[in-house]
């Protein structure tokens, strides 16, 4: 049983105060929580790597930990930032690697899935929305043009665009 906030907070202050036990026990405790963190992120084989990474970041930045604040949120940061440095690494490697072999033959048929996948997500949100997010977002207009194109003022395109983005990926997390 991984432990609640208060405890882990409590475990953090004592073992800034060089409570050697409890800094074992917080430790301990952390590993756990990372565990379960990035099972549901990461390939198993990257996880132990991963976790040991904040490990270490957390004992580095120990420090910086304020005991008037939330130990969780402030686990979850780095850990967040971590992830995204790994997923960064992650990445250029793969790219790294591509040859010419490895390229994709040219297909139709998978942007042909997509845009039907996009258009029923489109049907999710309101027409203003969809309309100025792929004028902008897939023609690659500015959003003056797309204001002129659809008779919406510049700032009814950016606030159109950010709401319209936000629900959709609100239905992407919510399909998962």
């Amino acid at each position: 049983m991984i432990a609640d906030e208060k405890t882990l907070a409590q475990l953090m202050r004592r073992s800034q105060d060089g409570d050697k036990q409890s800094y074992a026990v917080l430790l301990t405790e952390v590993q756990k929580w990372l565990e379960r963190y990035y099972r549901r992120r990461c390939a198993p084989a990257q996880l132990d790597d991963l976790v040991q990474e904040v490990m270490m970041a957390v004992h580095n930045k120990r420090a910086t930990f304020d005991p008037a604040r939330p130990f969780l949120p402030w686990l979850a940061a780095i850990a967040r930032y971590r992830w995204v440095d790994h997923l960064r690494k992650v990445y250029r490697n793969e790219e790294d690697a591509l040859e010419d072999y490895d390229a994709p033959e040219d297909s139709d048929e998978e942007a042909v899935l997509a845009r039907l996948s996009l258009e029923r997500m489109f049907g999710h949100i309101p027409d203003k929305q969809s309309e100025v997010i792929e004028m902008v977002k897939i023609e690659g207009l500015s959003i003056r043009e797309a204001a002129e194109r659809s008779g919406q003022t510049e700032s009814a395109v950016k606030v159109n665009i950010h709401r319209g983005l936000k629900k959709l990926s609100a239905l992407i997390e919510k399909a998962e």
